[in-house]
């Protein structure tokens, strides 16, 4: 069954199947064309080569079945498992040009989500012993966002906003060009009264004093906190006072993140999930 982030992007994964198979294939896979026979069947493995988090099964399921209907994928590791090098997560079977046509894509995705989530939840591990969780940000490679946010949930994590479409930010160069954290929030609140939908509000916030501007408007839902130190983190929180749910990112690491998670923040949103991520080394092997 599809999982519910399939289900909410399916028309931008789709998407993304459709390109990245462009990118690759253009006018025909002329190696495969060259010297593969239409009408060969084959067989082909996906070996793991190294420890971590599976990520992008489903994923790849989807790319095989969207590709050629009559490829016949079957998982022997389930989303989300733990690897070890040596294992065997899937096979595939059918038309030999369409498995070796799909191979780059299925594998490219399969290695950078494996990666994430391996990251992901190597952090989120740090940090269970708070109740603070972590986010991903916009900081993501262009045109594989939706995957590298899916492995984000796959590893434990959780997703921030999609996209600028999805939440209202207002970040300090909004603050700086309206001249102010009152009027920036006096304007997105007549903005939100226009639109007639709700989107969450975001407000990042440099000092006391802007705290205190944002503070009493009553549909801001979150205080986000960059740059701060750990101990000046502390102190914000404590003047927050539970009234916002609060949220620190900028200069954490996995050396500090435990410092920052014990401050008593709602959430730390890293952009190294995604772009600090190693890729885990996986091969498809005919057999």
């Amino acid at each position: 069954m599809p999982s519910s982030f399939f289900n909410q992007y399916k028309n931008q994964i789709e998407k993304f199947i459709d390109q990245g198979l462009a990118e690759d294939l253009g006018a025909g896979d002329h190696s495969s064309l060259s010297c593969i026979d239409a009408h060969d069947v084959s067989r082909a493995q996906l070996l793991v080569k190294e420890n971590g988090l599976l990520a992008g099964v489903e994923l790849a399921k989807e790319i095989f079945k969207r590709y050629d209907p009559k490829l016949d994928i079957q998982l022997f590791l389930k989303e989300g498992s733990k690897i070890k090098a040596g294992d065997i997560a899937f096979s595939i079977q059918g038309p030999t040009q369409s498995i070796l046509s799909t191979e780059r894509l299925v594998l490219n995705t399969l290695q950078r989500m494996s990666g994430i989530a391996t990251f992901t939840q190597e952090l989120t591990q740090l940090i269970q012993h708070t109740s603070c969780k972590l986010l991903d940000t916009r900081k993501t490679t262009p045109n594989f966002r939706y995957p590298e946010k899916w492995a984000v949930l796959i590893g434990g994590g959780g997703n921030h906003r999609m996209g600028l479409f999805d939440a209202i930010m207002i970040k300090d160069n909004h603050v700086d060009f309206c001249g102010g954290m009152k009027p920036a929030l006096e304007k997105a609140q007549k903005y939100l009264k226009r639109l007639g939908k709700p989107l969450e509000v975001v407000v990042e916030c440099r000092n006391k004093e802007e705290i205190e501007a944002a503070l009493p408007f009553p549909f801001v839902s979150r205080i986000l906190l960059d740059n701060y130190k750990p101990e000046d983190l502390t102190k914000a929180i404590r003047f927050i006072g539970g009234k916002k749910t609060t949220e620190a990112s900028g200069t954490i690491s996995k050396a500090n993140l435990i410092s920052y998670a014990e401050s008593g923040v709602d959430f730390i949103s890293m952009g190294a999930l995604t772009y600090g991520a190693n890729n885990i080394d996986l091969s498809l092997k005919a057999f």
